[in-house]
């Protein structure tokens, strides 16, 4: 398989969530553990929408981090040299490609063709390495995406960002795509970015790696406009579990940075969230909890310590007696007569159905003290 990586823009894309803010010690942190979890490029931000976010950037900068470091602008001169300014290793600009964002924004097919080949020459005189992205690539005309490509290879940028900026995508329009344009463009370097707008951010990343994709940006937790995007842990653990590909990131570190990234944009995780939500790898089925004291993978996708968490098991009212025997046993509850376990069992199952809810385990250690 082609060699591929991936690029956090959680302080990129991420901040720009609605609501979000970090501050400048909070995005230090956040690229902190990036940089120790092996991420080897980050979007830091848009220098161009403040002084303030100049100077973060160069603070950012200037903390000596291992990762690539880039920097977000519009397809406009000044946003360039504000990028300039913060000392960033690398530069993308952002093109408003399909009919109705050039429309909204005022601009003509005219003025992409000339701006794409004036831009990128004026981004090279300054940076060592210019990516050149197609906003709202998805929603663009086939003829006309095409030539977009073509006429940023032929500018000389080093990579091209086709943008799935309202999520539309499907994993395999997202196949037809990279197969097309690496395969027409076997020298051009390409990436993915997508959202989540319908659900299908990860899968339609993990498609666009291994169909040839040379590197696609990510966010924790997904955090993004409207649904947000792809979640990094999530891509990561995707491609290990389900494609058999290390990408060199350490996915505890990353789960380690969800809980952060949660707290800091004020975004709790979802309990059910995929990798690092509370959830995940918590069972309440006798079936599935009886399976796991015999093979801890009968129902979990991989260990949960793999990724720095740990299962659990829920009382309810779809326990079996594997869970709740376990649950005693731990507690030093181990001499409750046959008869008696068998009476806590009916009772927590119509209590939790009475209260709707799982219980927690002090409660089944003290209905089981009672009945002792």
């Amino acid at each position: 398989m082609r060699q591929f990586h991936l690029i956090d823009t959680t302080l990129r894309d991420g901040e720009q969530a609605p609501g979000v803010v970090f501050s400048l010690d909070e995005k230090i942190e956040v690229a902190s553990i990036l940089d120790a979890a092996g991420v080897p490029e980050v979007e830091l931000g848009t220098p161009a929408i403040s002084a303030d976010d100049v100077a973060h950037l160069k603070c950012l900068t200037a903390q000596g981090f291992g990762f690539r470091s880039a920097c977000w602008c519009r397809a406009v001169e000044k946003d360039i040299e504000e990028a300039v300014r913060t000392g960033v290793d690398q530069i993308n600009i952002s093109f408003p490609v399909s009919g109705i964002l050039l429309k909204v924004m005022s601009k003509d097919r005219q003025w992409l063709d000339s701006e794409i080949s004036r831009l990128t020459s004026f981004a090279l005189d300054r940076f060592r390495y210019v990516s050149v992205g197609a906003q709202d690539a998805s929603r663009t005309n086939p003829e006309e995406l095409v030539r977009f490509v073509e006429a940023v290879i032929d500018a000389g940028a080093h990579r091209v960002r086709l943008a799935d900026t309202v999520g539309i995508m499907n994993p395999v329009r997202i196949s037809d795509w990279f197969h097309s344009f690496v395969g027409q463009h076997p020298g051009a370097e390409f990436e993915f970015h997508g959202h989540n707008d319908l659900g299908l951010a990860t899968a339609n990343t993990i498609t666009a790696l291994i169909s040839g994709c040379h590197c696609a940006s990510v966010t924790v937790n997904g955090l993004g406009e409207r649904a947000g995007n792809a979640p990094l842990e999530e891509v990561v653990a995707a491609l290990r579990t389900s494609c058999d590909v290390d990408c060199g990131i350490d996915i505890k570190k990353l789960v380690q940075l969800s809980d952060f990234v949660a707290i800091a944009s004020g975004r709790p995780l979802h309990l059910s969230k995929p990798v690092s939500g509370e959830m995940a790898f918590r069972h309440e089925s006798g079936i599935h909890c009886s399976g796991l004291e015999n093979n801890r993978l009968a129902y979990q996708p991989f260990l949960p310590e793999e990724v720095g968490r740990r299962e659990s098991y829920q009382a309810g009212r779809h326990s079996g007696r594997v869970t709740i025997q376990k649950i005693l046993k731990e507690s030093g509850i181990e001499n409750l007569a046959k008869e008696k376990f068998e009476e806590l069992m009916d009772s927590l199952k119509q209590r939790s159905l009475a209260e709707k809810r799982g219980l927690t385990e002090s409660e089944v250690i003290g209905m089981a003290r009672r009945l002792a």
